[in-house]
């Protein structure tokens, strides 16, 4: 089923907004005002809220006012995890993000990604230096190669020269502490970047109910490589993308959030919210957030595992529909907008 983005996370979003004020009514007083409970961070002795706030959809929202009442609001709320990249609206989700932060910087945890899609070092630590500058700090938090999605993007990020070098000297300049890599494609290609034993101190990757028993699957094939190393696990895409289970009836957005923020060694699951009401559904799921036990969330994958079973939910991992334009171009794909609808 071919599925337009823009309707389908508008579709999604009126969803989830039933969805969402159906638990508001049975929420009580307290549970409104509890914070979202934090976990470790990893090997890293910092702590993370259970869901951070992704920023690509900071970028969606109508005003940089939306932008920053969402980060504001999550802020207070007990989130201190904030995910953006360099390549995400052309450097305007950085920018919002920065402005939105503007005397809260110590109160959050910082990821943003370099975008060098094969590039070298020079390329990384440019991108750095104007990353820094729109989210106006000295430092970043968590620095990720993004998109490792291409069968050859470890060889060309561990070439000399190459990414890698880029997050060493990043280190050693003190403008970043804890470095890694996000991908969304192939749990192989993550596992060829672990084999190459980098320190690496954060993997970001798809954590969802489809991912748990599709062939091509993170949670079972890269997750316990991470938590047997200390590594954080960064969960992403927990409704697919564009919520397309929930629009075909396989689960809830409520049910989809609550299972890959139950992902056994999940340190945050990440969440784009571009506006405040879908900022509300999703901490009606986070404030006191107790894991799923393992038989429910059993059940759950085996009640949507003929959904699972031909990626058709998951088109990150099955087609080129989620993959970014500058690592299209990198790799010598057709971009978006020169591919016939």
């Amino acid at each position: 089923m071919s599925l337009n983005w823009n309707s389908t996370r508008r579709t999604f979003i009126e969803t989830a907004a039933i969805v969402g004020a159906g638990m508001a009514l049975g929420q009580s007083g307290s549970a409104q005002n509890t914070e979202v409970p934090k976990r470790p961070f990893g090997k890293t002795g910092l702590q993370v809220s259970v869901m951070g706030v992704g920023g690509y959809h900071l970028g969606t929202a109508p005003s940089q006012e939306v932008a920053t009442q969402i980060v504001h609001e999550a802020i207070d709320a007990g989130i201190n995890f904030f995910d953006c990249a360099w390549e995400y609206h052309e450097g305007e989700s950085e920018a919002r993000l920065g402005k939105a932060l503007k005397g809260k910087r110590d109160q959050v945890i910082l990821m943003t990604k370099v975008c060098t899609h094969g590039r070298d070092k020079k390329v990384a630590m440019q991108q750095l230096e104007e990353s820094l500058t729109r989210l106006g700090t000295d430092h970043l938090d968590v620095w990720q190669i993004h998109e490792v999605v291409y069968d050859n993007d470890p060889d060309k990020i561990f070439a000399p020269n190459g990414a890698i070098e880029a997050l060493d000297e990043a280190k050693k300049q003190g403008k970043v502490r804890f470095v890694g890599f996000t991908g969304h494609k192939d749990p192989d290609i993550h596992l060829k970047m672990l084999s190459h034993n980098y320190p690496f101190d954060t993997v970001q990757m798809p954590l969802n109910v489809l991912d748990g028993t599709y062939a091509r699957s993170f949670e079972r094939l890269v997750l316990p490589q991470l938590v047997s190393r200390g590594i954080a696990p960064l969960g992403m895409k927990s409704l697919c993308g564009s919520g397309e289970p929930v629009l075909n009836g396989a689960y809830t957005a409520h049910e989809g959030l609550r299972y890959a923020m139950s992902v056994p060694g999940v340190a945050v699951t990440i969440s784009g919210m571009e506006s405040v009401e879908v900022l509300h559904q999703n901490l009606e799921v986070a404030r006191g957030f107790t894991p799923l036990a393992a038989s429910q969330m059993a059940a759950m994958r085996d009640r949507a595992h003929f959904y699972a079973s031909d990626g058709r939910f998951e088109l990150f991992k099955t087609t080129k529909k989620y993959d970014g334009e500058l690592g299209r171009e990198q790799h010598g794909f057709p971009l978006s907008a020169d591919l016939p609808l």
